[in-house]
């Protein structure tokens, strides 16, 4: 299914561990204006380093967003605790872990028997590798994860269909750093290098937004094929 038309959005706030998470969430629509019964998955995208500016506004993380969107998923982006309106203070990954279980959790309630699509940019890209694991997504996207900024040492490799999308002129995250890293799991994730992407995927978003839905396209053909 492809959706081209502008989602729904709602901007509120959800309970989180720390207090009440800002959030926005985007529902695709079809040409009635109408959002679909049973969706294909929903997603939850987490976004860059709470003290480095990052925010759900993020350019990345709402291309990311927007992918699942296209493909009919309903979409939650939200701030960590202490982001904008987000209670609470920044914690190291660790409680900015809980804040994307306890987002997944509500999804999951607002779209039961739904499969997760999870991502995340730099920062929340390690929070997704350190969310995966309970959280158990039907496919995972990271780009750029920051795994050398926050421990993903003690996270397992994800179970299911991954991808990481990575920009070779990255001067943030060390492009090596990611690809070794990402060579050494198993089952290994799928990997996109983008030539001449710096770490905000300047002038490559289309780039970025390409990789990502070539990778759903042969995620959900292989699932079709088992």
């Amino acid at each position: 299914m492809t959706v081209v038309r502008a989602p729904r959005v709602e901007r509120l706030h959800l309970p989180g561990p720390a207090g009440p998470l800002e959030a926005l969430i985007e529902t695709p629509l079809s040409d009635e204006g109408e959002a679909a019964s049973t969706p294909p998955a929903f997603g939850v995208v987490c976004h860059p380093h709470p003290l480095y500016g990052g925010t759900l506004d993020n350019k990345v993380v709402h291309t990311l967003a927007r992918a699942f969107n296209q493909l009919g998923a309903p979409t939650i982006r939200f701030n960590f605790r202490g982001v904008g309106a987000s209670a609470g203070a920044y914690d190291e990954g660790r409680g900015e872990t809980e804040d994307a279980l306890a987002v997944i959790d509500l999804g999951r309630r607002r779209w039961p028997d739904t499969p997760l699509w999870l991502g995340g940019f730099s920062f929340g890209g390690a929070v997704a590798v350190r969310a995966a694991g309970s959280a158990q997504p039907g496919r995972l996207v990271l780009v750029a994860p920051a795994i050398g900024r926050i421990g993903v040492d003690g996270a397992a490799a994800p179970a299911c269909p991954w991808l990481v999308v990575q920009g070779d002129a990255d001067d943030v995250v060390p492009p090596a750093e990611v690809l070794e890293w990402a060579g050494s799991l198993t089952p290994a994730p799928e990997v996109a290098v983008v030539r001449d992407a710096g770490h905000f995927f300047h002038g490559r978003i289309h780039d970025l937004r390409d990789a990502v839905l070539a990778f759903m396209a042969r995620a959900a053909q292989a699932t079709r094929a088992a």
